[in-house]
Parts: C-alpha cells; sequence; structure tokens
C-alpha cells in the first residue's frame, strides 16, 4: 500500500460504516449506538483506482487518561501518529459540537494533512451542517454519504489533492522474471504415497477467544510488546474482531484479537451479539485457536462450550492457562488442571495445555511452540499405503461387530482431506457400524500416527449393490 489514512471523528458520526465502504466489506461493527467501535482496526481500502491502508478507530472525546475513553482516545491518538493523513468525518446532519472544534484544533496541531468529510450530506437539513464545517479552518469540506455510497469520486480527488499525486499513485516497478515452478502433467513420475512436508514459512492465522475479563487483549500486546489493543479491568472491553501481524522466529503470525463470549442465554443486546457473531467468524477464518482459560476460575461450563465450538468448526485447538501470575501453589494447580482436561475434554484427547500470563509474559514461547505443533498436526497428511496396512492391523485386534449374522468388512482406507484430517473408509453395511467402533479408529489414528488434540473426521462409504431390489429368479 502506498499511505496510510485514519478515520477520525466524535462518537457516532459514521466512520465505521465510512471504513466499510472503502475496504467493501462489513468487517468494523456498525450500530446506532455511540461509541461501538474502541480499538483501531486497519484495512486495505480501494477508492475508484487508489490503493491505501485505511484505519478505523475509536471516537474522540474528551475523559480522564485512566477511564476506558480516555484509553480510547489515547489508541486514536496512535494511529493519527502512524497515518500519512486524516479523514476527519463530521455529521453534517446533526451540525458541528464543541467536540468537533476540538478535535480540529488537535489535528491541526499535528500538522499532518487532514481532509474534512461531511458526511449523511444526503440527510433533509444536511445543508446548514455542511456550511457550519467551512468554520473548522481546515479547508472545504467533502459532503458524502457513507451509508449509501455518494461523493465517493469527491473524497478520491480530496485524498488525492491532499497526499499529492506521487504518493497516491507510485510509479509501478518492471517485474523480471525469474524462476517458473511448471507444474507436473500427466504421464510425468510422481508419488501419490509421499506425505508432503509441513512448510514452516507459511503464514499462520490464529484467533485468540475465551470468556470476557480472560485477558486475550493482554495477551495479544504481550507478544506485539506494546499496548496495541484497548485493555483494563472492565469486561467486555473488545467488541470487533482485531487482526495484528508479528513475526515469530522469521514465521509471520496474523493474529485475531475476539470479543469474550458469554452464555448464549446472557447475550441479550444486539451490539453484543453482533461482537458474539464477529468473533465465530475469526474462528472459522483462522487455522488454529487459542482457548484462553481464566487460571483462577478455570473449566467454567462456558469454557467447555467455547472448546466444543472450536473443535466442531474443525479448528485445531490449543488451551492457554492465563494468570498463572496469581496462582500460589502451582504445582498442585497444575496437577489439578490436567486431570480435569482429560476428564472434562474427552472429545479433544491430547489437547496441548499451557500456562501462561499475560500480564508478565511467562510462558508464552512455551504457547508459541505448542500452536506450531498443533497446527502441523491439523495440516498432517498420511499416505494410503500406511492406512491400510493400519486398518487391517485394527481389524485384526478388535474386529468390526457383525450385525443380523453378518459380519462388517473394512475395504479399503484412504485421507481425503487434512486441515482437519478427514478419512475415507469403504466397507459393508456403512450404516450398521456403531458408534463405539468409529470412536475406536479415531482413538488408534491418535496414538499410532501422533495425532493429538485435532478433530479427525471419519466417513464411510459403501459400495453400491447392483442387484439390490431385483427379484430372485425361482
Amino acid at each position: 500500500m502506498s499511505f496510510t489514512v485514519a478515520i477520525v471523528g466524535r462518537p457516532n458520526v459514521g466512520k465505521s460504516t465510512l471504513f466499510n465502504r472503502l475496504v467493501g466489506k462489513k468487517l468494523a461493527l456498525v450500530d446506532d449506538t455511540p461509541g461501538v467501535t474502541r480499538d483501531r482496526r486497519p484495512g486495505d481500502a480501494r477508492l475508484m483506482g487508489l490503493t491505501f491502508t485505511i484505519i478505523d478507530t475509536a471516537g474522540l472525546e474528551e475523559a480522564d487518561a485512566e477511564s476506558l475513553q480516555g484509553r480510547m482516545r489515547a489508541q486514536t491518538e496512535a494511529a493519527i501518529d502512524e497515518a500519512d493523513l486524516s479523514l476527519f468525518v463530521v455529521d453534517a446532519k446533526s451540525g458541528l459540537t464543541p467536540v468537533d472544534t476540538d478535535l480540529a484544533e488537535m489535528l491541526r496541531r499535528r500538522g499532518k494533512p487532514v481532509v474534512l468529510v461531511a458526511n449523511k450530506s444526503e440527510a433533509r437539513g444536511s445543508d446548514s451542517g455542511f456550511y457550519d464545517a467551512y468554520t473548522l479552518g481546515l479547508g472545504e469540506p467533502t459532503p458524502i454519504s457513507a451509508e449509501h455510497g455518494q461523493g465517493m469520486l469527491d473524497l478520491r480527488d480530496a485524498i488525492v489533492a491532499a497526499i499529492g499525486e506521487d504518493r497516491a499513485y507510485p510509479a509501478k516497478e518492471d517485474v523480471a522474471v525469474t524462476d517458473v515452478d511448471i507444474p507436473q502433467t500427466e504421464g510425468e513420475d510422481s508419488d501419490e504415497d509421499e506425505e508432503p512436508t509441513y512448510d514452516e514459512t507459511k503464514p499462520l492465522r490464529v484467533a485468540i477467544v475465551g470468556r470476557p475479563n480472560a485477558g486475550k487483549s493482554t495477551l495479544i500486546n504481550r507478544f506485539l510488546g506494546e499496548d496495541r489493543l484497548l485493555t483494563g479491568p472492565e469486561a467486555g472491553i473488545t467488541r470487533d474482531s482485531i487482526s495484528v501481524e508479528w513475526d515469530w522466529r522469521g514465521r509471520t503470525i496474523k493474529m485475531f484479537d475476539t470479543a469474550g463470549m458469554r452464555r448464549k442465554a446472557r447475550v441479550i443486546e444486539k451490539l453484543e451479539k453482533l461482537s458474539v457473531a464477529d468473533a465465530l467468524r475469526a474462528i472459522r477464518f483462522a487455522e488454529t485457536v487459542v482457548i484462553v482459560f481464566d487460571a483462577t476460575i478455570p473449566f467454567e461450563k462456558q469454557d467447555l462450550q467455547i472448546v466444543d465450538l472450536v473443535l466442531r468448526e474443525g479448528r485445531a485447538a490449543v488451551l492457554a492457562f492465563n494468570k498463572w501470575d496469581m496462582i500460589e501453589d502451582r504445582q498442585a494447580v497444575l496437577a489439578d488442571l490436567r486431570e480435569k482436561t482429560d476428564r472434562l475434554l474427552p472429545q479433544a484427547r491430547g489437547i496441548r495445555a499451557v500456562p501462561i500470563s499475560g500480564q508478565t509474559g511467562w510462558g508464552l514461547d512455551k504457547l508459541m511452540q505448542s500452536i506450531i505443533d498443533t497446527d502441523k498436526v491439523w495440516n498432517k497428511r498420511i499416505s494410503t499405503a500406511r492406512l491400510n496396512r493400519w486398518l487391517e492391523t485394527q481389524q485384526v485386534q478388535h474386529p468390526p461387530p457383525a450385525v443380523s449374522g453378518r459380519r462388517i468388512k473394512l475395504k479399503y482406507m484412504t485421507q481425503v482431506k487434512a486441515r482437519p484430517p478427514a478419512f475415507m473408509i469403504s466397507c459393508t453395511r456403512s450404516d450398521a457400524l456403531p458408534e463405539s467402533y468409529t470412536r475406536y479408529l479415531i482413538n488408534g489414528l491418535r496414538a499410532d500416527f501422533d495425532m493429538p488434540s485435532v478433530p479427525i473426521r471419519i466417513h464411510f462409504r459403501s459400495s453400491e449393490n447392483p442387484f439390490e431390489g431385483k427379484k430372485r429368479r425361482t
């Protein structure tokens, strides 16, 4: 991207709506309630041939530095300092307020380019608010409607005039074609049974989930080494699912901070429902999911439901017992946690659980190594030859049951996909195979192929009987 733009303004002027319009997706939560956005959210914007990085920010308000609004203001000011240009959004429908005047003065002191945007200009009676915006001393306002997409061409022209054409449209460098990978065609030598190696350089997507106030944002801030995400003693601070990128031992990690998920019966407000839906989308988008437990009150019913949700979605899961610095008798508590993990999460046998402290940074390297190891298992592929030798051994040790006097025979097995590992077994009378035998096979795969913690899917398929339904000749 050529440059960075921050969207700033007081609460409820349409900043997140404009952000969604520019990125072309409904990434940021939008609601009539003021102060929905709290963290700063980056995105890739496209506007009439113009490409740049856009940052959605919290509404600026005058507040004490220690309060939640004060910490939100600090996050917004950090975004302004990071950006090359600010889009100062005012509400043309409701007109200017003293807060708008104070914000204009703050932006003027920063000395960076500012584009004044008069949003909601399609509303009846918005002309007076539009002309009042001239009094801010930031130049001619650009009338737009972020909700309906009106005025986007004028906004593009204003951004280009403020940032300069050289920055807005950087010259494209000629790309020399060097090595070209030529795919194999049919007839060339290939080894279908070869098990692919794990790519240690591929970027990894990790979602951090858990109950409210478990320390998810604090954990990510400790990984980054800066106060990138809004934190505090209040429960439910995070609303949007915010993604951040950083490098761990040379590998790019993209982490998603998510809103705390309470029990479904307690989620009544529309805004919290939107936050939880955003967290569920982050789980489906991620590869590995870290479920953060509060080590002082672990294994609440909601914790178990979150783990079950992650596994049903087919994601690789790692447990992180946070706030370990608050535990006194650590050995006894650790033994108790291990026993409860095995007993309460039988569907995730062998799941990796790591005690950590997001506040002090203790145990974070071990947590990251567990994430990488779990992702390796999640991407694992096993050759068909090994699977069929294993299947034959399993049937010898524990044959499938006989149903109506006829024994079920498992003929052939292959892995149909990874992420998570899924297998297909060709057999007779697949509809009669009991669930207990499926669990026996899954547990055997975990033990014999070193596949702990990740979800394993087994699908059974019966070959069609060409004589089924035909009467026998007498």
